[in-house]
């Protein structure tokens, strides 16, 4: 199953040191992790939200990565946005670190979005921040 996750700054700088592996813990609230299953939502929220937040560095990224359906079938999925289109799983933070060992291969970034307070340089050929290693 293809699931896709909205970060900001810090934690992609995070899930690059795990060598795109692995999402770093919650660095804040809520006690639930959302995985999103659809590319549309993940992209509104890291372009319209990220790129307007301070914490998020004025930057946000689309993670794209991939479980097992069998693993993934344990959680309960949300349906949110207008006309509930847009799902997500719910995956208790008790679980995220076994979670994160389901992760097949690598965690890709599949966009990139930067607001106009975002201070740094971007790699022409990543679309990544200079200071930020793209996977190998």
């Amino acid at each position: 199953m293809i699931l896709y996750r909205p970060v900001g700054l810090e934690e992609l700088t995070l899930i690059a040191q795990a060598g795109y592996r692995s999402f770093p813990a919650q660095l804040a609230e809520p006690p639930i992790a959302y995985p999103i299953l659809n590319l549309e939502y993940a992209s509104h929220v890291a372009e319209s939200v990220k790129t307007k937040d301070a914490e998020a560095g004025y930057a946000g990224f689309v993670a794209e990565f991939e479980i097992s359906e069998q693993y993934a079938r344990q959680f309960a999925v949300k349906s949110v946005g207008i006309r509930r289109r847009h799902r997500e799983l719910l995956v208790p933070i008790e679980e995220f670190h076994n979670f994160n060992t389901r992760i097949l291969g690598h965690i890709k970034v599949i966009a990139s979005f930067y607001g106009k307070q975002f201070r740094g340089m971007v790699n022409p050929v990543t679309a990544l921040p200079t200071f930020i290693s793209p996977v190998l």
